[in-house]
Parts: C-alpha cells; structure tokens; sequence
C-alpha cells in the first residue's frame, strides 16, 4: 500500500512540473492531461511507472529511454515499406 501511495505522490510532481514547464513534458502525458482531471493523470502515470518497474525487475534489464519492442520495429519497418512502394 505505502509503494502505491509513492507511485502517486511521484507522478503528482511530475504533473506539478509539467504545469510549471510545459514544453519538457511527453506527448502520452500531455494529452491525457488534456482529456482528464490531474487526480486520475496522476493515477495513471503511477499505474505506468509500476508496470515499467515491474518489467525492468522481471525481465532483468535497466531502465532504457529509447527502448523498442521488436513487435513495435517489426509494425515501424512495414509501415516504412509500404510508404516507400506508393
């Protein structure tokens, strides 16, 4: 229960943040700040955070910014390729 109540609290600085420079923030979080109260944003952005730490801990792996599935390169890749025979 004290882990969740962290999430929150993490997520509620980071919207708080985002409302002081709004340029910093990333486009999954701006728009659901758009389309939500900031109580549910927070929630949300908590429950992202826990599924991340959960699959960096149970996949073994560190924490990578820029990470891509191979399903989302595979699905990136097709898209390419049907662009460039049009």
């Amino acid at each position: 229960m004290y882990l969740r109540t962290l999430l929150i609290h993490g997520a509620r600085s980071v919207i708080r943040q985002f409302e002081r420079k709004p340029d910093r923030a990333d486009g999954w979080l701006k728009k659901l700040l758009a389309r939500r109260n900031k109580n549910v944003a927070a929630v949300a952005l908590a429950a992202k955070n826990a599924r991340i730490a959960w699959a960096l801990l149970a996949h073994e792996r560190t924490y990578q910014s820029d990470y891509v599935t191979k399903r989302t390169a595979v699905q990136s890749r097709s898209v390419e390729l049907n662009e460039a025979t049009v």
